[in-house]
């Protein structure tokens, strides 16, 4: 298992991914089928998805992951914004974890499955770093989800994977919480189970580069994920 990182998903939940290694290195943007055998460019979808859930990362529900839901709700979207932690959020990573110990990890799922309840079955599971990995946990509860959005980490099991699931991935390169070869791994996995899975790398970025409050921070990598994470997410 990987190093344990500012926005790390719960610690049951494993990380890994990578672009696969036929794609060139001077377009971080590609598609993976492992049916196809071959990667190709697409910048839009066709499937629509009006309702998302957007589950905060280790540090809490920041501002910033209210921003990104404002953003997704200007273009159309119906968000949710679950607070995973019911406290305040915290300004440091080691805060962020002790915090999660407390909580703990099944009061964290508990409110996520809660937080979907409501929810249509096809509601895209989305989620930063830690987020991340709670958005894959609900994979295998949530079969006729729409589309997983994992921003800053991996997520999901290969095994919670339907044919032509569409996942989209935004990554830091290199991701210093995200080991090349476990990125390898869960990415084969995940296309050999049938995931139509888009990978996007973002060269130089910090690993939570979305979050403008944090060193991270890499405003280029960040509107360019917003730009594709909306077309990933067209409206109805």
């Amino acid at each position: 298992m990987a190093t344990a990182g500012p926005c790390d998903r719960p610690p049951t939940v494993r990380r890994r991914a990578r672009v696969p290694p036929s794609a060139t290195e001077a377009d971080p943007v590609q598609r993976w089928s492992a049916r196809r055998g071959r990667v190709v460019v697409r910048t839009r979808q066709d499937v629509s998805m009006g309702h998302v859930v957007l589950f905060h990362s280790v540090y809490g529900l920041r501002p910033a992951v209210l921003t990104a839901a404002d953003r997704l709700r200007a273009a159309g979207h119906q968000v949710a914004v679950p607070d995973l932690y019911g406290q305040p959020p915290v300004d440091t990573v080691e805060e962020g974890f002790a915090l999660l110990d407390r909580i703990g990890q099944r009061a964290v799922l508990d409110r996520a499955r809660a937080a979907l309840d409501p929810l249509p079955p096809d509601t895209v599971l989305a989620g930063f770093s830690m987020g991340a990995g709670v958005a894959g946990a609900m994979l295998a509860e949530r079969p006729d989800t729409a589309g997983l959005l994992l921003l800053h980490g991996t997520g999901g099991s290969p095994a919670a994977v339907r044919p032509g699931l569409r996942v989209q991935m935004h990554l830091a390169d290199p991701d210093a919480y995200d080991p090349p070869e476990e990125v390898d791994q869960w990415q084969r996995a995940m296309t050999a189970a049938g995931a139509d899975l888009m990978v996007h790398r973002y060269p130089g970025a910090g690993h939570l580069f979305t979050d403008p409050t944090v060193p991270d921070h890499d405003p280029t990598a960040a509107d360019l994920t917003w730009e594709r994470a909306l077309a990933f997410l067209p409206q109805n």
